[in-house]
C-alpha cells in the first residue's frame, strides 16, 4: 500500500509540474482594432510565426466592438491572465495615451497599424501610412489628368492611419487639379459605410472620383456604384486586398488599390515580441519605427498577388 501510495505521489508531483511548466508558456497577444476580413492575413502570419515558437503561447485577439474603451479593456483582461507582451492596432491613440502608458509600465507594449507614437510603446510595426496615402493620391493623378473632385471613406477619422493616409493623398494630389472634397467616417459601421457612399452620388453628382481609406470601404463603394448604375462612370482608389476590391481592379471599375503587408505584421510581430522578451533588442531602431513596405495593384499584376494571398492564408 505503502508503494502505491509513494508512486501516486510521485505521479501527482510529475502531472503538477508538467502543468507548471506548460502555464508558464510566455503568452504574446496581437489585437486589433476592430472585426474586419483584413486581419485574417495578420492571423495567418501569428499562426505561422506559432509554427517557430514553439515555446510561447500566441494569441489572435479581436475586441468585442471597435471602440478605444474595449480595445483597452480588452489589453487590461489580457494583462490579468498573464499576457507577457501585446503589439495593438490603436482604434484611437490621441485618447488612450494613458490606457496604453498603464500597459505598457506592466508588459512591453508595441503597436501595428496604427500607431500610438506619444505612448510609452516601444515600436510600431507596419505600414509608412503616410507613403501609403502617396501611393494612392499617384494613382488619382495618373488616371485623372484633367483632374477631378474625390470623396473619401474611413472608419476612424481619428485615427493616425486614417489622418496620415489622407495627409499622403492630399500631399500627392497637390497642383494637379484633383481636389479631396471631404472624408467620411463610419467607425467601422458597415452599413453606415455603405450609406454614407449612397448619400454622397444622391447629394453630389460633381463627385468623380472615391478612395475608400480602409480595406471594407472599397468594397462599399462597389456595391453603391454598382446598386446606382455609377460602376466605371466615377473613379475608384481602393486600400487593401479585400477580394471584391480586386476583382475590381481586375475587371477595370477600379484604378488600383494600395496594399499592405498584414501577414508580415503577424509574423514579424510575434518574433520582434519574443526576441525582446529574451533580451534580444537589436530589431527595435532607434526611432522606434519598423516600415513595412507598400505596393500598388493594379490590372497588370492583380493576379499574381491575388494568388501569393491565397499560399499565404492556407499556409
Amino acid at each position: 500500500m505503502k508503494l502505491r501510495t509513494t508512486a501516486a505521489l510521485a505521479a501527482t508531483i510529475a502531472a503538477v509540474a508538467t502543468g507548471a511548466v506548460a502555464q508558464e508558456k510566455p503568452k504574446l497577444a496581437f489585437v486589433v482594432n476592430a472585426a474586419s476580413d483584413f486581419w485574417k492575413l495578420a492571423e495567418a502570419g501569428v499562426k505561422a510565426a506559432q509554427a517557430e515558437l514553439p515555446d510561447y503561447d500566441l494569441q489572435f485577439r479581436y475586441p468585442a466592438q471597435g471602440t478605444a474603451a474595449l480595445q483597452n479593456a480588452l489589453m487590461d483582461d489580457l494583462v490579468a491572465a498573464g499576457t507577457d507582451a501585446i503589439m495593438i492596432s490603436s482604434v484611437d491613440p490621441k485618447t488612450s495615451i494613458d490606457a496604453f502608458n498603464r500597459i505598457a509600465g506592466q508588459v512591453p507594449l508595441f503597436t501595428t497599424d496604427s500607431d500610438a507614437p506619444d505612448s510609452d510603446r516601444i515600436a510600431y510595426l507596419g505600414s509608412s501610412n503616410t507613403a501609403a496615402g502617396i501611393q494612392a493620391g499617384e494613382i488619382a493623378v495618373a488616371v485623372l489628368p484633367d483632374g477631378g473632385k474625390c470623396m473619401g471613406f474611413v472608419g476612424f477619422l481619428g485615427a493616425d492611419n486614417a489622418v496620415e493616409r489622407i495627409a499622403g493623398f492630399r500631399q500627392a494630389v497637390e497642383g494637379s487639379g484633383i481636389e479631396l472634397v471631404d472624408v467620411r467616417g463610419d467607425d467601422v459601421d458597415f452599413a453606415r459605410a455603405r450609406s454614407n457612399v449612397d448619400d454622397v452620388l444622391a447629394a453630389q453628382p460633381d463627385i468623380t472620383c472615391m478612395v475608400g481609406f480602409y480595406s471594407y470601404n472599397p468594397p462599399k463603394i462597389y456595391e453603391a456604384l454598382q446598386a446606382n448604375g455609377k460602376l466605371g462612370e466615377i473613379t475608384v482608389i481602393g486600400f487593401d486586398e479585400d477580394p471584391v476590391t480586386l476583382g475590381a481592379v481586375r475587371e477595370g471599375s477600379f484604378a488600383g488599390t494600395v496594399v499592405q503587408d498584414p501577414y508580415q505584421w503577424g509574423y514579424q510581430g510575434m518574433h520582434l515580441m519574443a526576441d525582446f522578451l529574451e533580451g534580444d533588442t537589436s530589431g527595435v531602431p532607434d526611432d522606434g519605427l519598423i516600415i513595412v513596405p507598400t505596393k500598388v495593384i493594379n490590372r497588370d499584376n492583380v493576379d499574381a498577388f491575388e494568388t501569393e494571398l491565397k499560399a499565404r492564408i492556407s499556409g
